[in-house]
């Protein structure tokens, strides 16, 4: 009988170690982006970051992210700048007050720590597949994600015509924690 208790217990435990999920830390993360401006690279980021994040490098297929940043909270160092970029035809932070990512699925890559990302980023109510690389690093009670991908601001709906580049990068490193 106590063996039998053991192993319940043993598997309650590793069902909600894979059901747990996690929470981004807005102060303890960041969402930058790069991008050309007159040639020049311009820096940005965004805050705000909210979502759910379910992981378990041991269960990638179960595995999801899904989380949001505030469109108004853009931040390029220069409030001209941003309060354009809050405008219609830029982000739009009225009618569209935040960026959404959605996982589709997680796999591992070929190189060693790094994992791969499959999912939808919906910008001003336009969604794109994407995917890119990440880490996963254990920290304290959560876990670090770090990535970079690139996207063409133009398949969004962000800034039609402008001095400013169609691509930029963006550079997550995201902390959630139980």
């Amino acid at each position: 009988m106590k063996k039998y208790l053991l192993v319940i217990t043993s598997l309650g435990f590793w069902l909600s170690a894979l059901s747990q999920v996690l929470k981004p830390v807005d102060d303890e993360s960041s969402v930058k982006f790069r991008i050309k401006n007159f040639g020049f690279s311009v820096t940005g980021s965004f805050k705000g970051l909210q979502g759910t994040i379910q992981f378990n490098p041991d269960n990638l297929p179960g595995s999801s992210m899904d989380v949001t940043v505030q469109t108004k909270s853009v931040n390029s160092g220069v409030d001209m700048r941003d309060n354009h970029l809050r405008k219609e035809d830029y982000f739009d932070v009225k009618n569209y007050p935040v960026m959404r990512f959605a996982s589709t699925r997680i796999t591992p890559s070929s190189k060693s720590g790094t994992l791969f990302m499959f999912g939808k980023l919906t910008i001003k109510n336009v969604s794109r597949e994407i995917s890119f690389p990440f880490t996963a690093v254990a920290r304290q009670d959560g876990y670090l994600f770090t990535g970079e991908f690139k996207i063409n601001r133009i398949d969004f709906g962000v800034g039609e015509s402008s001095s400013v580049g169609d691509n930029l990068t963006v550079m997550l490193k995201v902390f959630a924690r139980k």
